[in-house]
């Protein structure tokens, strides 16, 4: 299949394998890639099985629904049971648990939430329920915010007043810094593939900079993953650390600046929560205050109910790299897609089910 085979030709996987044992040495190399899809396609290609045994893969913080703490999930639950809301939401957040239930149970009691493919989809709805305030669950990385951003500029354009966004945006780069700053050590990042066609690859210049860290920026076939780590590898053993990018064929230095232009004109940076990583400055997104009129944190108030964390989960040390799924005492037993403990079993970037699906130990 042309651009797919091309990506996935053995041969060429054979020479990039050899060649990263050839040039490894026996040194510890920490690689941590910061993206679900990465986290994915490592599971789904075996890579870890390939490598020799002194480079090391984590997983991090990489998949939006995973870092969503319990407190989003509890407000969103809250919402969903007045009756003059609708809430709007990507599937991979209909099962994520919070403290006492999930936007999938309040769906089966009879509360009005909608599964949507997209922003635009959201203001259609309340276009069409001019009676209801039309809730969009505003979760994901630099990937997917300029979308909502458009939609709250629409919203304002068209008066469309019973559409809001509740936020929990997050951007990359000052969760890499809060990441290299732990106790968790690090050679390499894996840079996100997604996020970066968006920011670009200047913002992962100060990790090289202020932390020693070289980054390498990178695609999600199999080859691209096996020359990213080639790239890595090289890196390090010659210590030269610096930003490099794999990924040029979707990737640009500067990125996509009419999404990031999108962007900051209806968001500014905050401090957001993470699951596992505690509050890290300036790492969200805020719908800013000429946008107040579609923010439902602002226009909607409910009684969040106090937060409870699932007993035993360590999702939280899963996303800073410090454990890994089979790890925990839930996984695979009681802690499975259909009937998830934890966050990072529910969404198809998340470690857990990433392992779980591909049988990784």
């Amino acid at each position: 299949m042309k651009y797919i085979d091309e990506f996935r030709n053995k041969e060429a996987a054979r020479t990039l394998i050899n060649s990263i044992h050839k040039e490894a040495g026996e040194e510890q190399i920490t690689f941590m890639e910061v993206c679900g899809t990465h986290t994915m396609s490592i599971a789904r290609f075996g890579i870890q099985e390939v490598l020799p045994e002194n480079i090391r893969l984590i997983s991090g913080p990489g998949c939006p629904v995973c870092v969503t703490p319990n407190h989003y999930i509890d407000h969103a639950v809250a919402l969903s049971r007045r009756d003059d809301v609708i809430v709007t939401t990507f599937g991979d957040m209909m099962k994520v648990p919070g403290s006492s239930s999930s936007l999938e149970r309040e769906h089966i009691r009879g509360n009005d939430i909608r599964v949507v493919g997209s922003t635009l989809e959201a203001l259609q709805i309340a276009e069409k329920n001019p009676e209801k305030n039309v809730v969009f669950l505003g979760v994901g990385f630099e990937t997917t915010v300029p979308t909502v951003a458009a939609s709250l500029i629409q919203a304002q354009s068209e008066n469309l007043n019973n559409y809001s966004v509740l936020s929990a945006h997050k951007t990359m780069p000052e969760a890499m810094k809060a990441l290299s700053k732990g106790d968790v050590s690090i050679d390499i990042f894996i840079c996100p593939g997604h996020v970066s066609t968006i920011i670009g690859t200047k913002f992962y210049y100060s990790l090289v900079e202020d932390y020693g860290i070289g980054c390498v920026v990178s695609g999600f076939e199999s080859l691209d993953i096996l020359q990213s780590i080639l790239m890595g590898v090289k890196q390090v053993v010659t210590n030269d650390q610096k930003v490099e990018n794999q990924y040029t064929r979707a990737v640009k230095p500067e990125g996509n600046p009419k999404a990031l232009e999108t962007i900051y004109a209806v968001m500014e940076p905050s401090d957001a929560e993470w699951r596992g990583l505690g509050v890290i400055p300036d790492s969200g997104l805020a719908i800013k205050d000429e946008y107040s009129s579609w923010n439902t944190a602002k226009q909607i108030k409910v009684d969040i109910e106090d937060t409870i964390e699932p007993k035993g989960c360590i999702c939280g040390q899963i996303l800073q790299g410090k454990k890994t799924p089979p790890q925990c005492k839930h996984f695979g037993t009681d802690c499975v897609p259909d009937n998830p403990i934890g966050a990072c079993m529910v969404s198809s970037e998340g470690a857990c089910a990433a392992y779980f699906k591909y049988k990784v130990q």
